[in-house]
């Protein structure tokens, strides 16, 4: 660990993040190291239970929310959305994913769970952002590290039902719409609102006492600042403590809403892990759902096709499954995402582990930051 300090330490030393929390824990040995402070004025040194905007890394929470609902008998994986998500009962897709946008035809077949968890609905980010089709998405699909700017989620899906698919349900693997789409299906099939659900069915059970689509004035002396990093490579600040998370948005992202620490994180790992049972023996989640999130379901064209963001790994439900060892870090079976804000968080069924970064300088482009990347190297190498 004393290399993981010092790899992220100098990370600190050269202005790349202003702080850094960093969890690794093999079985019950749990190591954490922090560098660095809350933000760039070194108001107060980084701590383990400093909180974080964890954008992307919520991912595989939404996904973990849905197959509770499909366990119910409320969802059914290969049932069409359209009986919560009406406004999907007749998407149009781009004849060529290279056409304009007013050159469609009907979906060959409806959208199913399946396809929301698989991130395979036919909207979402190729590896090609100039084509028409993912041009249009834009205007909808925003930066889903400013949600306060988002609209409601039923204005937001209205919007997004106008916008044509880039390709059929199921054909191709795209980034991120349709984790969004699995937080209003939660909402509307469960009768709850999101930040509601996510507490009640997964954090209380689980003690994650700091996750939520908010953090309240009482924890905010806890909260980071979030940074964007500039064109000189300085860090621009983007949210203080008492901004955007202040309160809860209209639209509550299953993509990326919410904030954390990495002991949080740590808990709803460990479900996993433990095949959906949590300490105390409950069952949150049946071991084949948890399979079935952990288990890669992209055929090896489709993994090809976004090299951008899978790097030619595969993809579960919420998150990546590593397949082929590509770096030091890519063990076959390895799950988990990295976020936008600056975070990342896998498991390594395999053996055991759990490796979690948290930082606050958000990411400029879907490729992992040095800093990401010199993390996994650690992990892989202890």
């Amino acid at each position: 660990m004393s290399a993981l300090y010092d790899t992220l330490q100098r990370h600190v030393d050269e202005g790349t993040v202003p702080g850094a929390v960093a969890l690794v824990a093999r079985g019950d040995d749990v190591e954490v190291v922090t560098v660095g402070s809350v933000d760039t004025d070194d108001t107060a040194p980084m701590a383990r239970d400093s909180i974080f905007r964890i954008a992307s890394i919520t991912k595989p929470i939404a996904a973990a929310a849905v197959l509770m609902l499909v366990e119910e008998g409320v969802l059914e994986l290969e049932s069409p959305v359209e009986e919560w998500l009406p406004e999907l009962s007749k998407p149009m897709v781009v004849r060529t994913p290279a056409g304009p946008v007013d050159d469609v035809v009907p979906a060959i077949r409806p959208i199913t769970v399946e396809d929301l968890l698989s991130s395979r609905t036919g909207w979402g980010f190729p590896s090609d952002f100039s084509l028409p089709a993912v041009q249009s998405l834009f205007t909808v699909q925003k930066d889903g590290r400013a949600l306060q700017d988002w609209p409601d989620r039923d204005t937001w899906l209205g919007l997004l039902a106008q916008v044509p698919m880039l390709y059929q349900p199921g054909e191709a693997w795209l980034y991120g719409t349709s984790s969004d789409l699995q937080g209003i299906l939660i909402e509307r099939a469960s009768g709850r609102t999101l930040p509601d659900f996510l507490a009640e069915r997964l954090f209380e059970p689980l003690g994650m006492k700091d996750t939520a689509f908010e953090v309240p004035q009482s924890k905010r002396h806890r909260f980071t600042s979030f940074y964007a990093p500039a064109p000189d490579g300085t860090l621009e600040l983007a949210d203080a403590p008492d901004g955007e998370w202040s309160s809860i948005p209209r639209f509550h992202s299953g993509g990326g809403g919410l904030a954390s620490t990495a002991d949080d994180w740590l808990s709803f790992a460990r479900l996993l892990l433990d095949a959906g049972a949590t300490p105390a023996g409950d069952r949150l989640l049946t071991a084949t759902s948890v399979s079935r999130m952990t288990t890669n379901h992209l055929t090896a064209e489709q993994r090809e096709s976004v090299t951008l963001f899978l790097e030619g790994q595969g993809w579960g439900y919420g998150g990546q499954v590593d397949v082929t060892p590509s770096d030091p870090w890519n063990v076959p079976g390895r799950y988990g995402w990295v976020g936008g804000t600056g975070t990342t968080a896998h498991i390594i069924p395999p053996t055991g582990t759990v490796a979690i970064l948290l930082t606050q300088a958000g990411m400029t482009n879907p490729t992992p930051t040095p800093v990401m990347r010199d993390f996994w190297g650690c992990v892989a190498g202890g």
